[in-house]
């Protein structure tokens, strides 16, 4: 049965984490477990991602290969990957950062900081 897309094309959703809503909820409560606010909570996430998150990989962003280098946390508490190309350096929201297949070790930390933040969207 064909699907009319060409093996090149892909679903926005295919290229989305997918894990058990259970699970999500699990790794969140994980990183959140001992602190009081949402600043709390976000350096919570950010601790599990940068731990576990099995750095450097490669991904695309609008078509063109970069390598996420890092992840850093801005002042407004917000998650980022530092991505480099061609000796120069972007920071991308983790909450936009497209995964890439197959994805790298730790991403289930990404997706359940997707998870949580979207409770405050």
């Amino acid at each position: 049965m064909s699907t009319g897309k060409s093996p090149k094309q892909k679903n926005f959703s295919d290229s989305q984490p997918k894990l058990p809503k259970q699970r999500l909820e699990e790794l969140v409560e994980e990183a959140i477990v001992d602190a009081y606010n949402e600043s709390e909570q976000a350096c919570g996430f950010f601790t599990m991602i940068e731990d576990n998150l099995k750095l450097p990989f490669q991904t695309e962003v609008l078509g063109v290969s970069v390598t996420v280098e890092k992840v850093d946390m801005t002042d407004d508490d917000h998650i980022v990957a530092v991505c480099t190309r061609s000796g120069k350096k972007q920071e991308i929201p983790i909450l936009s950062l497209p995964l890439p297949v197959p994805r790298p070790e730790g991403w289930e930390w990404i997706a359940a900081y997707r998870h949580w933040r979207r409770g405050f969207e």
